[in-house]
């Protein structure tokens, strides 16, 4: 799976109430265009460039599947719902807020808009001052040097010093009081592309199912009752398994770790599909694994409704699921809701996401970040 682009912004201020001014646009940058990671200190610079109040600076990491193109209109138009008035004059000028993309990935890119790297990072200490703060992994495709090198290197030796803290966004979930974090979801909810999206934006250790190299997975869809039991069984073990492996390459007392999946999910989808008397036997396996099996200090569970689910399963394009049909598909929602509400003692969050679109609407993912959020509150009392 594509991993998130990492784009490096500065930002600065020197009108009105500066600090109020690089809150907010952190805020609405994170709300509305894409995450913010990771944000440097505040620091405190004389203007460049011109006569003029003294800038606040700081710069941020973002997280986005967008392109650098559209993350420039966004973050045009941010500036102009912050109040940056541009009026066509030559030079520079003082303004509410100011926001440049310093970097895109380690990518090269010229076009008449966009010139990434930023042509002048280099010569702005109060660029490059930031920057390190982040401990990003950037390194300049050009000068072939990272942040630290070109601080070292650069000719500007005006003041640049840090006035204030500053917090991330991500700072006020506490997801690292967790070590341990399973998604579920019916197929087609969107499981694997969250637990990827979170893990890349909290730097957490990730565990992810292995379903493509089932063997009897196409042939299931093509006839359940003879290849279930197979089926089930095979999932199963693989399950454990993978489980097992996995898990024990992290400590979970220390590392986080986000999974797509929870091995009673083998339980839920036997449960639909097998017979009565294999369940039965089924089920007796699966009681004497499960008990060995580290629990989730989180179990989220993303419902989807059965029309949103078949657009997924048909928009990702896999052959062997595009017979699943509608009943199926709510046999398995309902078996995992009721089983769910028999295990009291697992901590659960449920998440309607039948009307969101978390991978392409940043404003949808941070719901999901809050209802973590407030879930961790409850959880702390």
């Amino acid at each position: 799976m594509k991993r998130q682009n990492q784009i490096i912004l500065s930002l600065g201020s020197n009108q009105g109430d500066r600090f109020e001014n690089i809150k907010s646009c952190i805020d609405l940058m994170h709300n509305s265009i894409g995450t913010v990671v990771r944000v440097s200190k505040l620091y405190q610079s004389p203007s460049w460039g011109f006569e003029s109040d003294d800038f606040y600076n700081c710069a941020v990491l973002l997280h986005s599947d967008k392109s650098a193109e559209i993350i420039l209109t966004e973050i045009l138009q941010l500036e102009n719902k912050l109040g940056r008035i541009r009026n066509g004059e030559e030079g520079y000028q003082a303004r509410t807020i100011d926001i440049d993309i310093i970097a895109f990935n380690n990518e090269i890119i010229d076009t008449e808009s966009l010139q990434i790297p930023h042509s002048q990072m280099q010569n702005r200490l109060f660029v490059l001052q930031p920057m390190n703060d982040l401990k990003s992994d950037f390194f300049h495709p050009i000068l072939n040097k990272n942040v630290k090198e070109l601080l070292l290197a650069t000719s500007d030796k005006s003041e640049c010093k840090s006035i204030s803290e500053l917090e991330s966004p991500l700072q006020k979930i506490n997801l690292n009081q967790f070590n341990y974090i399973a998604i579920e979801g019916n197929i087609g909810a969107g499981k694997t592309t969250l637990t990827t999206r979170i893990a890349e934006d909290f730097n957490a250790k990730t565990v992810l199912e292995r379903f493509a190299d089932n063997p009897f997975l196409p042939k299931f869809y093509k006839d359940q009752s003879r290849y279930a039991f197979s089926l089930e069984m095979s999932f199963l073990a693989d399950r454990y398994q993978q489980l097992s492996d996995d898990l024990a390459q992290f400590d979970l007392f220390k590392d986080f770790i986000v999974a797509d999946y929870h091995i009673f999910k083998s339980l839920i989808f036997s449960k639909v599909t097998l017979t009565e008397d294999e369940y039965r036997l089924y089920r007796k396996l699966f009681d004497i694994i499960y008990k060995e099996m580290p629990k989730p200090d989180l179990y989220i569970y993303l419902y989807q409704n059965t029309e949103r689910l078949l657009q997924n399963i048909k928009r990702r394009g896999r052959s062997y699921e595009q017979e699943i049909q509608p009943d199926y598909l709510e046999r398995i929602n309902s078996g995992y809701l009721d089983y769910i509400k028999s295990q009291t003692d697992l901590n659960v969050l449920i998440i309607d996401v039948s009307d969101m679109d978390f991978v392409n609407n940043q404003k949808d993912y941070i719901f999901i970040l809050d209802e973590i959020k407030a879930k961790i509150k409850n959880t702390s009392k």
